[in-house]
């Protein structure tokens, strides 16, 4: 069961109390003060979980409770912090608040953050003695441990992300690039939540594609399967846009095919300005249902509007090859623009005094020499 959108209560442990305590001993009158400090309570963290791929298992335990630390002792014994809970979360995982604060965005594989802090111990009555009240009966209580109610949203983490109307081809496409599996009919809305497959380009270089389910008009809105798929491809570096022929084939015409890919542009827009800039790699796809000639005339009407396309049929392999060259050329892109953003910060930060390697002391080999 796939899980992208989950609200839980997390409560950290109130921290112990401190203690009033003297010390008492034979032969020592008097001995002062030596209550212990209270524990700290438990934090409660979020960690990132590379091999988790949906928020079902938090879902299915959606409140987090943390114990209180222990409560100080006499003869300066401070009370035992309160164990920290540590909730398991897919890569990927967007934390807001319920006004709609993105208060973490937990990306990298084993990321932790703290969701709830825990409140300090309080102290002893061995803090308060002063010279005019050596003997103080003042101790504090341990601090309130924080409560929350987050909203954890799953956006997958892709380098292409497949779109288009329903029934486009998307999950076909997905099973011929790699070795996902996903349910393929020949209905709409046969896929109801995303896919992941990874496509092998060589030895050194993979990339991963999410299929997500088809797109219809208000989409942004929520309708259909709505924006609640529309963040996976937020994530992701380019988009491989599948556009194809209507069900009644032998009237399927450019305008149908130009409507498509509009319709799916206008949603991709409505939703994100950011999502609707990204590059494109369009596909007339189901090209085995259409004779050839007409398959090139289509391409040539989209070529005239500056919108370059490929040919594609994934049920037969027509045109794969050429698609899986163009992924490869924008995934190369795509490194190149990432390096030299790196390479940008890093020269923002250190400009020309940029540190050099240290290798270390060298003139012990300039004597051996």
């Amino acid at each position: 069961m796939f899980v992208d959108y989950v609200k839980i209560n997390v409560q950290a442990g109130d921290g112990g109390d401190g203690c009033i305590s003297f010390r008492r001993e034979k032969y020592v009158p008097l001995g002062g003060p030596d209550g212990g400090d209270g524990g700290r309570g438990g934090h409660i963290f979020l960690q990132v979980d590379s091999s988790m791929t949906t928020l079902l298992d938090v879902r299915m335990r959606p409140q987090y409770i943390a114990k209180r630390g222990e409560h100080g002792g006499g003869n300066q014994c401070t009370g035992r912090d309160a164990e920290d809970i540590y909730v398991k979360v897919p890569q990927g995982t967007v934390v807001t608040t319920e006004d709609g604060e993105v208060v973490a965005d937990l990306v990298e594989p084993g990321q932790i953050w703290m969701a709830a802090k825990a409140g300090r111990g309080g102290r002893g009555n061995q803090h308060f003695a002063t010279p005019n009240n050596k003997a103080p009966r003042r101790w504090e209580y341990g601090g309130d441990g924080e409560h929350k109610v987050l909203i954890l949203e799953l956006k997958m983490i892709a380098d292409v992300g497949l779109v288009g109307l329903p029934n486009a081809g998307k999950s076909t496409l997905l099973a011929t690039l790699t070795k996902a599996q996903p349910k393929v009919a020949s209905y709409p809305f046969t896929t109801i939540h995303p896919n992941l497959g990874v496509l092998q380009l060589d030895e050194d270089h993979r990339c991963v594609i999410a299929d997500i389910p088809g797109l219809i008009e208000g989409a942004h809105h929520g309708a259909g399967l709505g924006h609640r798929f529309l963040r996976h491809v937020e994530r992701t570096g380019f988009l491989v846009h599948l556009v194809a022929p209507a069900e009644d084939v032998e009237a399927a015409d450019f305008e149908h095919f130009w409507y498509s890919y509009e319709l799916v542009n206008a949603e991709l827009s409505a939703y994100s300005e950011k999502l609707a800039a990204k590059h494109q790699i369009v596909c007339l796809t189901k090209a085995d249902l259409m004779p050839p000639e007409a398959m090139a005339e289509i391409r040539a009407e989209f070529e005239e509007r500056g919108v370059k396309s490929l040919v594609i049929s994934a049920e037969s392999g027509e045109g794969v090859d050429v698609l899986i060259g163009a992924m490869r050329t924008q995934l190369d892109i795509l490194r190149e623009e990432q390096a030299e953003l790196v390479k940008q910060a890093q020269e923002d930060i250190w400009g020309d005094s940029a540190p050099a390697k240290d290798h270390g002391d060298t003139s012990r080999f300039e004597e051996a020499e």
